[in-house]
């Protein structure tokens, strides 16, 4: 029995020890486990998140942005839908068979529904930041159009989100930033944003007066903007004379800006000077508003010179020379140097240059040579035509072609035809041949739309229409340094800006000096457009000069209102009938 009883004893413990060291394993493993997932913690702690992809849902990517960037969800600003006033209802057709049946009268006690002409919302709710936006298809978040911000600060953390987030939204069009509380850098770093958006045409920054005004970055050379609002931001003579600059200089201009509104500002005769200074050289302007600032009657009178004609600078006159050399030698460009042939021959030579003196006889002979010729050659060309009864147009050499195409010679209007056909360049050609020397100059294209296309007839070989030219409603932008000029009294005079057909001066101190000076400004552009109609200049059609310090009964006053009448598109006459009474023409 003891050793039964030992060897119980011994089983047990040994049993025991076993327990006891899978419980020790099971430990140490557990143990292990912990220590390695707490390691993971940790590393993916330091492990900095992957950068977020925007997808072109404003409203996810700005939510998903702002949470990356540590705002707790009850700061993000919601993205809502901008409220839209209520249509009006249409009127009842009184062709309707079954009328309203008679309303029931209410009950007093009872309550009365809520007007729908505004939205209640919660306490409070109307000062929280938010985003409201415009969509084409409310369901379709891929759909933003136009985005308004209002009343809130928009700081360098929000600024990195939008430079995420706005040039994914591909029909963006409109951005409306009102009292935002934006600084030289956050406006620097918006204005940087913007060329990045597609379809971005229209920008308003209103009510954020920044001490450095630096308002000319959005109108650079890259910039995309079409329409500019930059009201209430207590602009001054310095942000205007930047705003001048950045429209145009003698070399540079902006060729998208349509509108610019300037209106609610604190710029003076200084200011308006230099944006008249820009407005020299840029022919893309169509719109501008200079309202509620404080312009006299010094500044109108810039207008007015500005509108009607003014002379040419020193730097504009070596300017406008640099570009008729350009013009006159297109190898100049390229740094090639063009042959002694062309620069004896070329009638455009700069004053400086001395004639063709400096060719041998050798080449004088045969260049008469040549021409003997090319004459003998062209009336073979013209018997043979004649002989076949066809109405022909005598073709000239290709050493002609070049000459004449180095002179630049051609019609005023040549520029702006719409399309081009391989008959009418001939056509044009063979006229410039005979009125080279007459022919005005025309204006060098700022963006030439037709460079490296092939010009191609109506009618390919195989009998088709041809493909018609990418754009052929456009009209190209002319440089007015090339424009004609006039000689008095040893200046150089050009004709004035004829692009802008909506200028508003109303709200500022126009005397009657300034009024009588718009006035000529509109009698010439009037004239000029009479003598020398252009298809693209049409000259003031609209001049706003409300609640200035003009007497009612002025007669410059009443003259410039009858001008303007006329020059209303939408303006009708009024006919006479055979009675001698008047009657309206509209509808």
């Amino acid at each position: 029995m003891s050793e039964a009883g030992d060897a119980k004893g011994v089983f047990a413990s040994a049993a025991k020890k076993v327990k006891m060291g899978k419980r020790v394993e099971k430990a140490l493993k557990e143990k292990a486990a912990a220590s390695s997932s707490q390691e993971a913690t940790e590393e993916d702690a330091n492990k900095a998140p992957e950068p977020y992809t925007c997808i072109g849902h404003f409203d996810a990517d700005f939510t998903e942005l702002c949470r990356r960037a540590g705002l707790p969800p009850t700061e993000i600003p919601p993205v809502v839908l901008r409220a839209k006033r209520p249509g009006t209802p249409p009127p009842p057709d009184p062709k309707a068979k079954d009328p309203t049946p008679p309303e029931e009268p209410v009950d007093v006690a009872e309550e009365e529904p809520k007007p729908k002409t505004y939205v209640t919302k919660e306490k409070y709710s109307y000062f929280k930041p938010n985003i409201q936006v415009e969509m084409e298809h409310e369901e379709k978040p891929a759909t933003v159009t136009e985005i308004y911000i209002r009343g809130w600060k928009i700081d360098d953390m929000m600024v990195d989100i939008f430079r995420n987030c706005f040039p994914t939204i591909e029909k963006l069009n409109t951005i409306n930033l009102w009292n935002v509380g934006l600084t030289d850098k956050t406006l620097r770093d918006l204005a940087a944003i913007f060329p990045q958006c597609p379809n971005l045409k229209n920008v308003s920054i209103e009510g954020n007066p920044i001490a450095e005004e630096p308002w000319a970055c959005l109108i650079g050379d890259d910039s995309l903007i079409v329409n500019l609002s930059l009201r209430h931001n207590e602009i001054t003579d310095r942000g205007a004379s930047g705003i001048g600059a950045a429209l145009s200089t003698v070399t540079t201009c902006n060729k998208n800006l349509i509108s610019l509104n300037l209106s609610h500002n604190k710029f003076s005769d200084v200011g308006a000077e230099a944006v008249v200074k820009g407005l020299r050289m840029n022919r893309v302007l169509l719109c501008l508003s200079l309202a509620s600032n404080k312009i006299t009657d010094k500044g109108a009178v810039k207008f007015g010179e500005l509108l009607s004609r003014f002379p040419l600078t020193h730097e504009e006159v070596v300017e406008r020379r640099k570009l008729l050399s350009d013009k006159g030698s297109p190898d100049r460009g390229t740094g090639k140097s063009p042959p002694p042939s062309r620069r004896a021959e070329s009638k455009d030579r700069p004053g400086s240059v001395r004639s063709g003196s400096h060719l041998d006889k050798g080449d004088k002979k045969r260049d008469k040579s040549s021409k003997k010729k090319d004459n003998k050659h062209e009336k073979k060309n013209e018997k043979e035509d004649a002989g076949k009864g066809n109405k022909t147009v005598v073709m000239m050499d290709s050493k002609k072609d070049k000459d004449e195409g180095a002179k630049g010679g051609t019609k005023k209007d040549d520029k702006w035809k719409k399309g081009s056909h391989s008959m009418g360049a001939k056509a044009v050609m063979a006229d410039t041949s005979r009125h080279g020397s007459r022919a005005s100059l025309v204006a060098e294209t700022v963006n030439k739309t037709t460079k490296g296309k092939k010009t191609t007839s109506s009618k390919d070989k195989k009998g088709g229409a041809a493909p018609e030219s990418e754009s052929p409603d456009m009209v190209e932008a002319i440089n007015p340094l090339l424009d004609s000029v006039e000689s008095i009294d040893g200046q150089l005079w050009i004709p004035g800006n004829r692009s802008i057909i909506n200028l508003n001066l109303s709200r500022n101190e126009i005397g009657e000096a300034g009024l009588k000076s718009l006035l000529l400004a509109l009698q010439y552009q009037i004239t000029l457009a009479n003598l020398a109609p252009h298809p693209a200049l049409k000259g003031l059609m609209r001049l706003s000069l409300g609640r200035n310090p003009i007497r009612a009964d002025s007669e410059a006053y009443q003259k410039l209102q009858d001008l303007l009448l006329t020059r209303d598109p939408f303006y009708k006459p009024q006919a006479k009938s055979p009675d001698g009474e008047v009657q309206s023409l509209v509808g």
